[in-house]
């Protein structure tokens, strides 16, 4: 399983955390004792200012300017927006399971590969398996356009299979030719949108549905996950409903989050479902026979909707972007959810263009991973 990205970013270790605040202004400084670092943000910069002093009173501090590196992560700025990447991660990855310069695909996966849990030889060596998996995991913070792949993958840890490896080896390749991407979000538009979606039955060993969904900020995805449903959908429409109160969930947290950091938030959030059914049963406060197996939690979206917290739109499936995070796509569908989800190339995002991407030509040679 592969939860969303934004809770593999919890602190390991207790931060100091001074703020001062009031309707129009916030400041947060934030910092680690292993790395003797502190963050300060806010829009206020005569209050940053005065941080900065009283906290160099009584630790040693030095002022390193923007931030540009942290963890793993890269961040730029410019006129355009901020840029957020892993690229320096990505390729450190390819070179320790030697696949650097290796030959490129296009998709991190195969439309309608068929994983299955007891088929394929072993592998010699799992435990170099778990450690791929584990650090591509953490490159889906800043690559939701992996996610899907990557918590394919992930479902093997336990007794990895050949077949296993040679999809994970794919990723790798996909990587090889996007190594620079990221995610870009520009100056304006932060109206959050989401999108959620379901593929029904697709795990091949289990048949349980996936949930995917997603949030934009603007122009670039704030919040995504792509996950096993914990139990098997006994229709299309029921999936989709568990995937709506899901994202559901997270739209609660995301609103809760920018209060606290004093953002105002349009409601109702629009969360945006391609299953008419699914959201004809969240609008309908009736509880109808062929829905009461449906756990209590999932009609969770029902009381948001009515209380006019989230509001559910139909769209086309060929728009759905959250498609991308339950299934393997196509080049031509895939590349374009990855752009809509804001995740482009460094080049093209801070030039400020990020129309097309043109990729390398794929292959379907193999290298080895030892």
């Amino acid at each position: 399983m592969l939860e969303k990205a934004s809770a593999l970013t919890e602190p390991i270790s207790t931060h100091e955390d001074t703020s001062s605040h009031d309707e129009e202004e916030i400041v947060r400084s934030s910092g680690g004792p292993q790395d003797n670092t502190s963050d300060v943000e806010g829009d206020d910069s005569e209050e940053i200012d005065r941080v900065q002093v009283n906290l160099g009173v009584r630790f040693h501090m030095k002022k390193l300017g923007e931030l540009h590196h942290f963890l793993g992560l890269e961040l730029e700025q410019n006129e355009e927006g901020i840029f957020l990447c892993q690229q320096k991660y990505a390729k450190d990855l390819l070179i320790r399971f030697g696949l650097f310069g290796s030959n490129v695909i296009e998709t991190p996966m195969e439309v309608n590969a068929n994983l299955h849990m007891d088929e394929g030889e072993d592998i010699k060596d799992p435990t170099k398996y778990r450690q791929l998996i584990g650090s591509l995991i953490y490159l889906t913070l800043t690559r939701p356009d992996i996610a899907q792949a990557v918590g394919m993958v992930s479902r093997f840890m336990q007794a990895p299979k050949k077949p296993h490896l040679e999809a994970a080896r794919r990723i790798l390749k996909y990587l090889q030719g996007t190594i620079d991407f990221g995610i870009m979000y520009r100056r304006g538009g932060y109206k959050i949108n989401g999108f959620c979606d379901a593929d029904y039955a697709g795990d091949k060993s289990t048949r349980r549905s996936t949930t995917g969904y997603c949030f934009n900020l603007g122009s670039g995805a704030i919040s995504w996950c792509s996950k096993r449903q914990p139990t098997v959908s006994l229709s299309t429409t029921e999936a989709e409903y568990r995937a709506a109160a899901m994202a559901a969930q997270e739209s609660t947290w995301l609103a809760m989050l920018f209060k606290e950091l004093h953002q105002h938030v349009d409601c109702p959030i629009t969360l945006h479902c391609d299953s008419e059914s699914a959201i004809k049963l969240a609008e309908n406060p009736v509880f109808h026979a062929r829905t009461k197996h449906v756990e209590v939690q999932h009609h969770f979206i029902r009381e948001k909707v009515l209380k006019g917290d989230i509001r559910l739109m139909p769209i086309r499936t060929d728009d759905q972007v959250a498609d991308v995070l339950t299934k393997a796509l196509c080049y031509n569908k895939f590349s374009k959810f990855r752009d809509l989800l804001g995740v482009t190339c460094r080049r093209l995002a801070l030039r400020g263009s990020v129309k097309v991407h043109h990729q390398p030509k794929a292959t379907n040679e193999e290298d080895s991973l030892e």
